[in-house]
């Protein structure tokens, strides 16, 4: 039964010392905060606390975002411990198959490929956006697509998913390199956000920190696009008030998503029972200090009634209204600059995985093989980075921006629930990092995790269950059977059926 197929922890570490299969340990603590830096600081930092701002919390949403750094860090935690553990490529997938099971291995696999597919092409859109804004302000014209026979590209997206593809194949400590420079050059431009719109606060705009709860408006939305727990409960949003506070901790809770992508490289890392926890931690501190300080000059410079009447408010649209309408130069660069290392780091952890599944027979094993120099999988990388390319030149693939987010949610819930479980069946491993108060912390993590899932629109459930019917069905036809475990399970039986024939026959 693909229930029952538990792939062990000594099999999962045997296969990272494949010859052929295998990847190379160059990444330290420093490559790994700046990875997890890299994938979450991105364009949303400029924007996602403005509109919750505006729209649900007001200056209070400075401590949504610290509530959704603490759900957050109860999940990295549990990635911390598992990766400590099983240090191999593959991240919620591989745990998952150690704990749970190959099917629910084969699932969250699956998950995991849509959300950092459609995570790379929606950021790679969105990359191309934010570079005809800087050729705008720099007084370019210079056409965002261009025409290929009867399709139009649009050029930019297509770009720098080509140069972040050959560079993953060059080597994984180049690409860290290159996005090291990007990281700092985006954290010093938040750095210089924060303190330059320090001098515009004006305290009084703090005031009520908390506002006072209003009726919701309602929206012309259809039942499609409001959250699944609001069809199923008949409750309307919530806007300003402790709930309203809530609800924008659901919404910015996603400016977080991403440090998952950071355990894919388990693989490639050195001593990666003490960089990993340390690495993973590390860098979502620095991440929520950002944020924290990015809301809080926000809501100090303007009031959140102001955000709440933009049509898009943003960074920009505070410093505009004090009458420092540079920042909004800045702010595009930092935009660039945050969206080109998270296109990498999204590019890699998509490669990782579906290397993970591959090698594990659930996907074509010859995808797994790794270039004999560099020991990166090539073939995979350059597979992948062509169809996000695709993807994202040539498709609307802004429109499943939410498939990103239940994806990655997925994920956390299952990885919050298989440390419980592998505490319990293999208690004396050696971990690395250890989460505290286990039970206790995980499960919490896997009951916030799965109710910011029922705060995703009703049509992105629907596309999810699409997604996963389709996984499920390519799994029974053909991961069921291929698999590394059922092969070696048919080897098995054949092998004892022959014994038992000579047996008989004696």
């Amino acid at each position: 039964m693909a229930f029952r197929r538990v792939k062990s922890i000594e099999a999962s570490i045997a296969d990272a010392g494949l010859d052929g299969r295998s990847l190379k340990r160059t990444l330290g603590t420093w490559d790994i905060m700046v990875m997890g830096v890299a994938v979450a600081v991105g364009a949303g930092i400029f924007s996602v606390g403005a509109k919750a701002a505006g729209a649900y919390a007001g200056p209070s949403v400075s401590l949504s975002f610290v509530l959704a750094a603490l759900i957050c860090g109860l999940a990295i935690m549990c990635y911390a411990e598992f990766a400590s553990t099983v240090p191999v490529a593959g991240s919620a997938y591989t745990f998952t198959y150690a704990t749970m099971g190959e099917l629910l291995a084969w699932i969250i696999g699956w998950d995991l490929i849509l959300e950092m597919l459609t995570a790379a092409a929606v950021v790679a859109k969105y990359w191309g956006i934010y570079l005809s804004t800087v050729f705008e302000i720099g007084g370019w014209d210079v056409p965002a697509t261009i025409q290929l026979g009867g399709v139009t590209l649009t050029w930019g997206p297509f770009l720098i998913v080509t140069v972040f593809t050959v560079l993953l194949v060059l080597g994984t400590k180049l690409s860290s390199r290159v996005s090291s420079v990007f990281t700092i050059i985006k954290v010093a431009i938040v750095v210089f956000v924060i303190v330059a719109g320090a001098f515009f606060i004006n305290p009084a705009n703090y005031s009520p920190f908390i506002p006072p709860a209003i009726p919701a408006e309602q929206g012309e939305g259809s039942v499609m696009t409001q959250s699944l727990f609001a069809f199923l409960t008949g409750q309307a949003p919530a806007q300003y008030g402790i709930f309203g506070m809530l609800s924008a901790m659901a919404l910015v809770f996603f400016a977080f998503i991403g440090f998952d992508v950071v355990a894919t490289s388990a693989e490639e890392t050195k001593n990666p029972q003490r960089t990993l926890p340390r690495g993973i931690i590390g860098g979502l501190v620095l991440v929520s200090v950002l944020y924290v300080g990015v809301s809080l000059v926000l809501t100090g410079m303007v009031p959140y009634t102001e955000l709440a009447q933009a049509e898009d408010p943003s960074l920009a649209t505070a410093f505009v209204s004090v009458g420092a309408g540079w920042a909004g130069q800045i702010i595009s660069l930092g935009s660039l600059a945050g969206l080109t290392t998270v296109i990498m780091v999204l590019l890699l952890g998509l490669a990782r995985i579906v290397f993970a599944m591959s090698r594990d027979g659930l996907l074509p094993r010859s995808w797994s093989k790794t270039s004999d120099k560099r020991r990166t999988p090539a073939r995979i990388q350059i597979g992948g980075g062509i169809l996000v390319a695709l993807l994202a030149g040539l498709t609307e693939v802004d429109l499943l921006e939410e498939m990103i987010n239940i994806g990655t949610l997925s994920a956390f819930v299952l990885v919050s629930i298989g440390v419980i479980v592998l505490r319990r069946t293999r208690p004396e491993l050696t971990r690395g990092f250890r989460v505290p108060f286990s039970p206790v912390l995980p499960i919490i993590s896997a009951v916030l995790c799965f109710w910011m899932m029922l705060n995703l629109h009703v049509d992105t459930w629907l596309r999810f269950g699409v997604w996963l019917l389709l996984g499920v069905a390519i799994y029974y036809l053909y991961g069921r059977r291929n698999s590394v475990i059922a092969r070696q399970e048919r080897a098995d039986a054949s092998a004892s059926a022959s014994s038992d024939g000579r047996a008989a026959t004696d």
